[in-house]
């Protein structure tokens, strides 16, 4: 939970991710060796930034360019004071964000930025972001390893940037916390189906980006969407933390205060592309477009769901892949009935990556469901339970395969 905020202040003073990370790593050796004996601190997480802290401060010394480096991070590294607290939505010189903007740098390929900013960011592990991405786990742990050594051959400064170097590396901004918030609200695996902590720094950062860059529509979009998905949150499990689906969320339970401010967000997205007729236009503000079509619902039967579909049938032109399809099919069956829906899933099975992205088979078993084809949709919720990782889900979906109708209906 901490390691994000902890390689993030070493880096500040290091000026190296690779070597933050190593820092990052030997803090919590120490304290699994310390903290028996001495106990957990109070404040955990500000032990281990302090100590973080000292690590690095403790290697500047020791480098031949002492001098010069202790010029670069000041002369009150010793007094300077930790704050355990996260830093205010409205501080935008944030170690955070400087270490996504550093792992960002163009310097990397897109696929290299990503996976590293994933890694030292939202704290995924090397399964994690290829399950994200649909590829081998191999690839992604080449990717992370060149990135790292990329990065310090090439001496990238630790900074927010300015001017039209900060509009080149947005892209890819965005992308990773959108990716950080996506494993949080979803966890790829493990035991709970939420990871709170990952959605509360994608959240914290996209406001810093809104912040900072108040023209860009796509950050207002972006912004939009994360609140507007995180207002749903306290409804998406149950006492015992079962996923609970959207058709039977109590809507009450849905935070009506990151809605307004979901809400909010979108408009600032379209007043900042101009207020284009018929609305946004980035994959962002469309993707939070049709989350204020849920928000809106008082009940998942008023759900518009055809104009649902038409949003994602302009996502696909904007940023076409085989998931934004997936997400159009449920919607196209929600309005022409399922075998419209089964149709376009069908024409899905083949997409590069799908054949191991357990909502596939998933979807395709709830609308097999809803034509009385038990058998059938049985064996679909069993392969998805079986390609995914989290448990909840797991668990989830063999309920529904146990539940899928006998015969025809």
């Amino acid at each position: 939970m901490e390691s994000a905020r902890i390689i993030a202040t070493a880096a500040r003073i290091v000026r190296d991710v690779g070597i933050a990370e190593e820092i990052a790593q030997d803090v919590f050796l120490a304290a699994l060796e310390q903290w028996p004996e001495s106990g957990v601190p109070d404040r955990p997480g500000a032990w281990l930034t302090a100590a973080a802290k000292h690590r690095a401060v403790d290697l500047v010394r020791r480098r031949e360019t002492y001098a010069r480096k202790l010029a670069e991070v000041g002369r009150t590294l010793d007094e300077e004071a930790y704050d355990p607290e996260p830093s205010g939505p409205g501080d935008i010189d944030d170690d955070m964000l400087r270490l996504v903007f550093t792992a960002c740098h163009p310097v990397l390929s897109a696929d290299a930025r990503t996976a590293l900013t994933l890694r030292l960011v939202g704290g995924l592990r090397t399964d994690e972001i290829a399950r994200a991405f649909l590829v081998p786990e191999p690839t992604v742990a080449q990717r992370i390893v060149r990135a790292k050594r990329t990065l310090a051959r090439a001496g990238v400064p630790f900074e927010v940037p300015y001017g039209a170097d900060r509009a080149a590396r947005l892209g890819s901004v965005l992308e990773v916390i959108y990716l950080v918030f996506n494993e949080g609200y979803a966890a790829t695996a493990g035991d709970d189906l939420l990871r709170p902590g990952l959605c509360e720094d994608a959240l914290r950062l996209a406001r810093q980006l809104a912040a900072l860059m108040p023209k860009e529509p796509e950050v207002h979009g972006l912004a939009a969407l994360l609140e507007l998905q995180a207002s749903r949150t306290a409804a998406r499990t149950g006492p015992d933390g079962a996923p609970v689906l959207l058709a039977d969320q109590d809507r009450t339970r849905w935070n009506r205060l990151l809605i307004r401010r979901g809400f909010t967000a979108l408009e600032r997205a379209v007043e900042a592309g101009g207020g284009v007729p018929g609305g946004v236009t980035g994959p962002y503000a469309l993707q939070a477009a049709v989350a204020a079509c849920h928000a809106r619902a008082v009940t998942y039967a008023d759900t518009d769901w055809a104009a649902i579909a038409a949003l994602y049938g302009r996502l696909a032109v904007v940023a076409p892949s085989p998931v934004v399809e997936l997400n159009r099919a449920v919607a196209v069956s929600m309005t022409d009935g399922p075998e419209a829906g089964l149709a376009l899933v069908d024409a899905l099975a083949a997409a590069p990556g799908l054949d191991r992205y357990h909502l596939l088979p998933s979807v395709r078993g709830d609308l097999l469901a809803r034509l009385g084809r038990g058998a059938e949709a049985r064996a679909e919720f069993e392969r998805a339970a079986a390609l995914t990782r989290n448990e909840r889900e797991r668990a989830l979906l063999l309920q529904r395969a146990a539940q899928a109708p006998e015969s025809g209906g």
